[in-house]
């Protein structure tokens, strides 16, 4: 089976898997590691994607696989995960999930930048600036032919979730 067939295939089989959670297939890679096979399935949301859902999802593809020989014979490894915090957002939609996080972007004139990303719209992004030592912060709009790299920041929220016990 050519790759762009078990590609397509793999594709066929995990979307409805995926989309009952509630989220976007991003991308599907088979590679080699070795003699090992690696599977590996990028899943994202508007919402980000917590690790108990990608461990659920794991389960249920890994069910599913199982059931049919879209892998062959085979060992692999299968390995779900959200495209990773570090991801540059390269395209529009990357942006637009992005809005409400903090980024850090690279202008063309060689500057950075840290803001929260307000709104996306075709030319640009609206953000707004946090201020410095106490200060408020400030609105700023960059257009995206400004943007030579932009990626999300890593923020940890403080906001401690609830153990769940079972």
């Amino acid at each position: 089976m050519n790759n762009t067939n078990q590609s397509d295939r793999l594709r066929g089989l995990l979307e409805p898997l995926v989309s009952a959670k509630e989220l976007d297939l991003e991308e599907i890679e088979v590679s080699r590691a070795g003699r090992r096979r690696v599977l590996r399935v990028i899943v994202d949301s508007e919402d980000g994607v917590e690790l108990d859902t990608c461990a659920e999802l794991s389960r249920s593809i890994s069910e599913k696989l199982d059931e049919t020989d879209a892998m062959g014979e085979d060992e692999y490894v299968l390995e779900v995960s959200s495209p990773g915090a570090d991801r540059p957002l390269t395209e529009h939609r990357h942006y637009v999930r992005a809005t409400g996080r903090l980024a850090r972007l690279t202008l063309g004139e060689g500057g950075e930048l840290v803001a929260r990303i307000l709104g996306v719209d075709d030319e640009g992004l609206d953000l707004e600036v946090p201020g410095v030592k106490g200060r408020k912060p400030t609105s700023r709009r960059v257009a995206f032919d400004e943007i030579s790299r932009a990626r999300v920041e890593i923020e940890f929220n403080r906001k401690d979730k609830k153990e769940e016990e079972a």
